[in-house]
């Protein structure tokens, strides 16, 4: 794919909806219009067919899973629309496969698509604006997301996982192992002048993620993009879109990574509060568990100064890389001041 990483923004999407057009043959329908919606990392389009019905085309980019694990992200979404979550439905191609490969001019080899039903709705907010409603308003949105979450936590605890089922992990090798799923954050150069601080954190990291362990009660299959853009919103209806990233990892990682663009907000702490009281109402969360917030926190930053390290030739890269390097500074500093208080409790509670 270097060859094409080289092309300029307008050649990359026109050989993307070149994949798109060449697979939308193996779908039945007669489709009579294709819109590019969104090209960040995958290609979405929006497709419309003869009856006014629409749909979402994505076409993946190369090398992120493999096609066992895309069948298996579409396979859980399958099961949490059968179980009622407003999430898109899969719409298989005419062969029955929940996806197909095509491939297209200045394309090597070949790319997966796949199709979703459309969900009518606007995403809750933005990672760079935040949101437009007032704080009660968000109050009850961020209460209907810590519910969602929980039931996700919930579905997947009780779910039997098919044969042959495999996603990526966010699990300690994943998050801070010699090769990160999301890349290595100590290779960003301009990280280097804080690779003291954010090494002694990585390695009380460690040590607290093999103290919390993993069970059905803290780890399991998550959604792990709970950014508003992936949430929708449909009057008082919330849906949930984009589970690329989806994996097992532990549940307070997912949490995290609902806070982490707005721990800087004035509204933080509505969002914060009426996140895990909405999740409570519906699975328990320890104080323990929540009490590693700041743990997770941290290592949410530090899979997103992964992807900036590995795409330090774009343009957005360049653009949030300042931001975030000084957002895991603060970040490990408040996780380490967290870690000795949580250790100075511990003591006094064994001298008592």
């Amino acid at each position: 794919m270097n060859e094409f990483l080289a092309l300029d923004l307008e050649e990359q999407v026109a050989a993307m909806t070149e994949v798109a057009r060449a697979a939308l043959r193996r779908w039945a329908g007669n489709f009579e219009e294709i819109t590019l919606v969104k090209y960040r990392e995958n290609a979405v389009f929006r497709l419309r067919d003869g009856n006014g019905d629409r749909f979402a085309l994505r076409v993946h980019r190369s090398g992120y899973h493999n096609d066992v694990e895309l069948k298996s992200e579409l396979l859980w979404m399958s099961e949490l629309a059968a179980a009622s979550f407003d999430v898109p439905a899969v719409i298989p191609a005419k062969s029955g496969s929940l996806f197909v490969k095509a491939t297209g001019p200045k394309i090597s080899g070949s790319l997966q698509v796949d199709m979703l039903a459309w969900l009518e709705g606007d995403p809750l907010g933005s990672i760079e604006t935040g949101f437009s409603c007032g704080f009660d308003e968000l109050r009850g949105f961020y209460h209907q997301v810590g519910q969602l979450a929980a039931r996700l936590h919930d579905q997947a605890a009780a779910w039997q996982l098919p044969l042959g089922f495999a996603r990526h992990a966010w699990d300690a090798q994943g998050l801070l192992g010699p090769n990160p799923f999301w890349g290595d954050f100590r290779n960003l150069p301009d990280l280097s002048a804080h690779l003291p601080l954010i090494d002694e954190a990585c390695a009380k990291a460690q040590h607290d993620l093999r103290l919390m362990g993993r069970s059905r009660e803290n780890y399991g299959l998550i959604h792990a993009d709970l950014v508003p853009e992936n949430v929708l919103r449909n009057g008082g209806r919330l849906m949930l879109i984009d589970f690329d990233d989806a994996g097992f990892g532990w549940h307070m990682f997912e949490l995290a990574t609902a806070l982490f663009w707005h721990t800087d907000r004035p509204y933080y702490r509505t969002i914060h509060d009426a996140l895990v009281a909405g999740y409570r109402s519906v699975r328990q969360l320890s104080p323990a568990q929540w009490q590693q917030l700041p743990l997770f926190l941290y290592l949410r930053g530090l899979t997103y100064l992964g992807w900036v390290q590995t795409r330090s030739e774009t343009e957005t890269a360049r653009e949030l890389t300042p931001m975030l390097i000084e957002k895991a500074v603060l970040l490990a500093n408040e996780y380490l001041k967290h870690h000795g208080s949580l250790r100075a409790s511990r003591g006094s509670l064994m001298s008592s």
